[in-house]
């Protein structure tokens, strides 16, 4: 399952969306980044979202912030975004330093402009199925599913991880009756953590298996149902190469489906913050959205 080609069908989608927003006598959609101290990996994925932004015609800011800052000037800044009618998506790159309550930061940004969908709100709207913004990792993932005609109703999907940027969100949208322009759903799913059972066997049962543990090559060929559809989340640096939670060369040989890393879920999780961003403007200017 290649995300890179997918990301760009997507991307040329959202450029012709975004032209036609704009044709329409809307302004031109922007996002605020924040980026705070040197992380080089925050760095890289920062640079990718401005590209990206470019490439669909939506512009972009950076706030470059010292690792210093202190809680309430990062605060501040948020809450200046929030009130800059021109920023319709506020992005703050995390993780943040020790100083900085992280979670006081997310809950601060304003729901119509968080494009992450991490406010305490927009996450109770998808648990609800009537999303504001689907989060932008698990949006990534039914993305994959759908544009690969991929069944998922009825299937058993098994998530490894229950983060709250990953795990909880792509149960949720999994086991949902429906939601917006998504396919993906009326799946029986099954999150699986540290303390699951006879991880390998519960594996062993998904038509559907989601990998978003963060342990390089850590699903095996032993614990994947033949013919499944392996979605692997993971991003892990391994003797200087770039690897994911599952061990591809293996899995490949049982899997039906796999995405890669690099290459498979990464490019999509930039894209949907796209959408995201279009949509916040949408909204945001009381446009209709399709």
């Amino acid at each position: 399952m290649d995300g890179k080609a997918l990301a760009k069908l997507i991307q040329s989608e959202i450029k012709q969306r975004v032209a036609d927003h704009v044709a329409a006598g809307n302004p031109q959609p922007k996002l605020a980044a924040v980026l705070v101290g040197d992380d080089p990996a925050s760095k890289v994925y920062v640079r990718n979202k401005e590209r990206a932004c470019e490439r669909v015609g939506i512009a972009s800011e950076l706030h470059r912030l010292s690792g210093d800052i202190d809680h309430d000037q990062l605060l501040a800044l948020v809450n200046e975004l929030n009130r800059d009618d021109d920023v319709n998506g506020i992005l703050v790159q995390l993780p943040l330093p020790d100083q900085i309550d992280e979670q006081a930061i997310l809950d601060t940004i304003d729901p119509l402009k968080d494009v992450d969908a991490f406010h305490p709100e927009n996450v109770g709207l998808l648990s609800q199925g009537r999303p504001r913004f689907l989060p932008c990792t698990p949006h990534g993932i039914v993305q994959l599913l759908d544009r690969h005609d991929v069944d998922c109703s009825g299937k058993s999907a098994v998530v490894i991880g229950r983060s709250d940027i990953v795990g909880k969100p792509i149960a949720s949208m999994l086991m949902q009756k429906s939601l917006p322009n998504i396919k993906a759903g009326n799946a029986t799913v099954t999150v699986c953590h540290s303390r699951t059972q006879d991880l390998a066997g519960v594996c062993r049962q998904a038509d559907i298996l989601i990998a978003a543990i963060g342990r390089a090559n850590f699903v095996t060929a032993e614990m994947v149902k033949p013919g499944a559809v392996v979605i692997d989340v993971g991003i892990n640096r391994l003797d200087g190469k770039l690897v994911g939670d599952v061990d591809f060369d293996a899995v490949s040989q049982v899997a039906g489906m796999l995405t890669p890393v690099p290459g498979g879920v990464g490019p999509l999780t930039v894209t949907m913050l796209l959408e995201n961003t279009l949509m916040g403007a949408k909204i945001q200017n009381r446009v209709a959205v399709s």
